[in-house]
C-alpha cells in the first residue's frame, strides 16, 4: 500500500481555517476525531483522508488548493532519513515533460496504472536527458518506475500546470515546500545589471539558482550547490524558465558539491561571477587548501576568513578584466585577520568597489551587507587604475525599503566610475579615494568610514516650507477625525455567519489574482511613458508606483496583472497594506509588482471598501496568517468576511473608507513630522542654523 499523507495539527487547522486550540478542543471533545498515525506525543501527525473526511462530515473544511494537495502528496513520498526535498525532483521532472512534451502526457494520461507506471518514468528521463544533457540525470537521481501515490501526484500536477503553466506549478511547489532562504530576485536583478549582459556567468553557491534564473535566456550558465536536491531543483527550474523553442541542450551547468573543496571545473573561466556565498563557516577547508592554486596573489585566506576564500576563489573562476560582484557582511571590510589580503587587493587594483546596501537586501534580512565589485587583472593588458569606488546606498533609501532607489543609487555610481568617467562626490552617498589612502593598519574599507557627512539638505527655507506642509495636515488631520463614525456596542451573539474569499471565488463573487514573483520592472524616471509598476513598498508607503515596465512581463511569466477601479490590492506578507483603486488614482492601469493580491469583486455582490476593511482589520489577517501574526504570509483565500446584504456592505464600506483615510494623514504628517525633527536637529548640531 502507498503511503499516506500525514498532517500535523497545525496544518489541519490551515485546512480548516482555524488556530491550533480549535484543534486540540476538537481532539478532547469528538470521539470520532482521527487518531494519530505518526509523529511523537507532543506532535502527532495524522492521516490526511481521515482528518478530510472528519471536517467534511463536521462542516468545518475550508478550500484546499490544488498546489495544497500536491505538497501533501510530496510529504507523503519523502524518506524520513533521506532529504525532505527529495521528491521535489521526479516532480519538477514530470513537469518539464509536460512543458517540453505536452504531446507525450497526453498521449500516456488515458494508459491504465500499470502501462503508465512502466512508460512515464521512461518518457520523463528522455525528455530530461533531451533538454539537460545525460548527465543531468545522475544529478535529479529519477526513479525507475513510478507507483500509484506517484501517479496520483502527476495528474494532480498536470491539473495544476493547467491552470497556471507548467514553470509557475513548480515555482508553487517550491514556495510551500521547507527550503533555505533564497536570494530575493530583485537582489539578483542587481548583481546581473552590474555585470552587463556577461555571455557566460557562474554561481558557486547558487541555492535555487535565483542570480542564474535572472540571466539573460542565451547567457551559458554554471552553478554549484552544496546540497544535490537544490541543485537538482535550480536546475529544474532553470530549464522550465526556457521557452520551448529554446534548443537543446540548453546552456546549464549545474553541480553538487561543496565548491571550496570539491570544485567542480576547476579550469572555468567565465565574464562575470555573482554569488552569496555561506557566511561565517568556521570549517570551510582551512588546513586542505592552504596552498590551493586558486588563491592568487600568493595571499591563502586567514582561518578566520572563510568569505574572502570565496571571494579568491569568484576571482579565480573569472576571466581576465571580467567582474566578480559577491554580498559579503560588512565584518568583511574591517576584521584584523582579513586586513594583508584586502590591502593586496588594493594594491593590485583587482577591488573597484564596496557598496553598503541597507537591511533587507538580501539574507539576512537585519544585516546591512556590502556588496563587493571586483575585476580580475590581466596580466597582458594596461595596469589597473588604483583607485576605489565607496558608495553608502543606504543615505538614499526612504523609510519603506525601495528597490527602485536602491538599483539606481547603486548603478548610477557604478557604472560611471568603471566607464572611467569623472565621479563627483556626493557628500554622505558616494566618493572615489586611490587605493594608497586606504593602506594603514587597519585598511578599513566600510563605506561609513571615508564618506563626509551630508550637508542639510535645503536649510531654514526648506524647514520653514515643511512646517506650513506639516500645520496644513495637522488641520487636514483634524477634520478627518471630525468625519470618523461614531460607534455602538452591538451585544453578544448578534455576529453575521461569515464564509471566505476562497468560497466567494468559487461562488463568482470576486476574482483573484496573485502577481508571484511579478513582472520584470525598472525604474519609473527611466521611461515616464513605460506602464507604472505599483511595488510593495509602494503599496505600504501609500505612495504613487516606483517602477515601470521593462517589457510585456517577466520571461515565461505571462502579461502582466493591470488594476483597475473596483478592484482591492493587497499585500501577499499582510501587514495591512490594502487599497481600493479608484478612477484617476496612480494606482489606476498600474501593473502588480511582485507579492501582491489583486481582488476583483462584482460590485453587486461585494461592496470594494467593505471588503479591504475586513482585509485591514486584525482578525481578517488573523483567519488567514498560518502564525496568527499581520507580519506573517497572508493566505487570501482563507480571509473570512462576514455574508450581509449589499446595503450594509455599503454602509459599513464608507465607514471603513473615513478610517482609511484617516490612517493615511497620521502616516504622512508623521513622516513629515519626523523629517521636520530631524532637519531641525543636525541642522542646529551641526552648525547650518542658530536659534532666533
Amino acid at each position: 500500500m502507498p503511503p499516506s499523507p500525514e498532517v500535523t495539527a497545525v496544518e489541519i487547522a490551515r485546512l480548516a481555517g482555524v488556530g491550533r486550540a480549535a484543534v486540540s478542543n476538537w481532539r478532547k471533545r469528538h470521539a470520532d476525531f482521527p487518531q494519530p498515525v505518526g509523529g511523537s506525543e507532543a506532535s502527532p501527525t495524522f492521516a490526511l483522508p481521515q482528518v478530510e473526511d472528519w471536517l467534511r462530515r463536521q462542516g468545518k473544511i475550508a478550500e484546499l488548493p490544488l498546489v495544497e494537495r500536491c505538497r501533501q502528496q510530496l510529504d507523503a513520498l519523502r524518506d524520513p532519513a533521506g532529504n525532505p526535498g527529495a521528491p521535489l525532483l521526479p516532480a519538477g521532472a514530470f513537469l518539464l515533460l509536460l512543458h517540453r512534451a505536452p504531446r507525450r502526457w497526453a498521449a500516456l494520461a488515458g494508459e491504465p496504472d500499470t502501462r503508465l507506471a512502466l512508460a512515464l518514468p521512461r518518457a520523463v528521463a528522455e525528455v530530461a536527458g533531451q533538454a539537460l544533457g545525460g548527465g543531468a540525470l545522475t544529478l535529479l537521481e529519477l526513479p525507475a518506475l513510478f507507483g500509484s501515490t506517484q501517479l496520483e501526484l502527476c495528474r494532480m500536477l498536470a491539473r495544476l500546470a493547467a491552470e497556471q503553466g507548467a514553470a509557475a506549478a513548480y515555482e508553487a511547489l517550491l514556495a510551500t515546500s521547507r527550503q533555505p532562504v533564497q536570494l530575493p530576485p530583485e537582489a539578483a536583478a542587481l548583481l546581473l545589471a552590474l555585470a552587463g549582459e556577461p555571455a557566460s556567468l557562474l554561481d558557486p553557491a547558487c541555492g535555487l539558482g535565483a542570480v542564474l534564473r535572472a540571466a539573460p535566456a542565451d547567457a551559458v550558465r554554471h552553478g554549484q550547490e552544496r546540497d544535490p536536491v537544490t541543485a537538482g531543483a535550480a536546475l529544474l527550474r532553470l530549464a522550465l524558465q526556457a521557452g520551448t523553442d529554446a534548443p537543446v541542450p540548453l546552456p546549464l551547468h549545474l553541480a553538487a558539491g561543496d565548491a571550496l573543496r570539491a570544485d567542480a571545473d576547476p579550469a572555468l573561466l567565465v565574464d562575470a561571477v555573482l554569488c552569496r556565498p555561506p557566511y561565517n563557516e568556521r570549517d570551510w577547508g582551512y588546513e586542505e587548501l592552504r596552498y590551493d592554486p586558486r588563491w592568487l596573489f600568493d595571499q591563502a585566506p586567514p582561518r578566520a576568513e572563510p568569505e574572502l576564500a570565496w571571494l579568491l576563489h569568484c576571482l579565480a573562476h573569472t576571466r581576465p578584466g571580467g567582474l566578480t560582484a559577491l554580498l559579503l557582511p560588512p565584518t568583511v571590510a574591517s576584521r584584523r585577520s582579513g586586513r594583508r589580503l584586502r590591502a593586496e587587493l588594493l594594491r593590485t587594483g583587482a577591488l573597484r568597489a564596496v557598496l553598503a546596501l541597507p537591511a533587507g537586501a538580501a539574507p539576512p534580512y537585519g544585516v546591512p551587507l556590502h556588496l563587493w565589485l571586483l575585476r580580475r587583472p590581466d596580466p597582458q593588458g594596461p595596469s589597473p587604475t588604483r583607485r576605489l569606488l565607496l558608495l553608502d546606498a543606504t543615505a538614499t533609501q526612504p523609510e519603506q525599503f525601495d528597490w527602485p532607489t536602491l538599483h539606481r543609487t547603486v548603478l548610477d555610481g557604478w557604472q560611471a566610475f568603471d566607464a572611467g568617467a569623472e565621479v563627483v562626490e556626493r557628500p554622505g552617498v558616494h566618493r572615489v579615494l586611490d587605493s594608497i589612502e586606504l593602506l594603514d593598519d587597519d585598511t578599513d574599507l566600510a563605506p561609513a568610514r571615508h564618506l563626509p557627512s551630508p550637508a542639510p539638505a535645503g536649510g531654514a527655507s526648506a524647514l520653514a516650507d515643511q512646517r506650513g506642509r506639516l500645520g496644513e495636515l495637522l488641520a487636514t488631520l483634524a477634520e478627518l477625525d471630525r468625519r470618523l463614525p461614531a460607534v455602538a456596542e452591538t451585544g453578544a451573539g448578534q455576529g453575521a455567519p461569515m464564509t471566505t474569499l476562497g468560497e466567494l471565488a468559487r461562488a463568482g463573487a470576486l476574482e483573484l489574482f496573485s502577481s508571484g514573483a511579478g513582472p520584470a520592472v525598472r525604474p519609473a524616471a527611466e521611461d515616464p511613458s513605460a506602464t507604472p509598476v505599483l511595488t510593495e513598498q509602494d503599496l505600504a508607503a501609500g505612495r504613487r508606483p516606483s517602477a515601470a515596465l521593462a517589457g510585456a512581463g517577466a520571461p515565461g511569466e505571462g502579461a502582466a496583472l493591470l488594476a483597475r477601479p473596483g478592484d482591492v490590492l493587497v499585500a501577499a506578507l499582510g501587514g495591512g497594506s490594502v487599497l481600493v483603486v479608484r478612477p484617476g488614482d496612480p494606482a489606476d492601469g498600474a501593473a502588480l509588482g511582485a507579492r501582491l493580491h489583486l481582488l476583483r469583486p462584482d460590485p453587486a455582490l461585494l461592496d470594494p471598501e467593505f471588503l479591504a476593511g475586513r482585509l485591514r482589520s486584525t482578525a481578517g489577517a488573523r483567519s488567514a496568517s498560518s502564525h496568527a501574526s499581520t507580519t506573517s504570509r497572508l493566505d487570501v483565500r482563507r480571509v473570512q468576511v462576514p455574508r450581509l446584504p449589499i446595503e450594509s456592505q455599503r454602509e459599513l464600506g464608507e465607514a471603513f473608507g473615513r478610517i482609511a483615510a484617516f490612517a493615511a494623514g497620521l502616516r504622512q504628517a508623521e513622516e513629515l513630522g519626523r523629517q521636520l525633527a530631524q532637519g531641525l536637529t543636525d541642522g542646529l548640531a551641526d552648525g547650518g542654523l542658530s536659534v532666533g
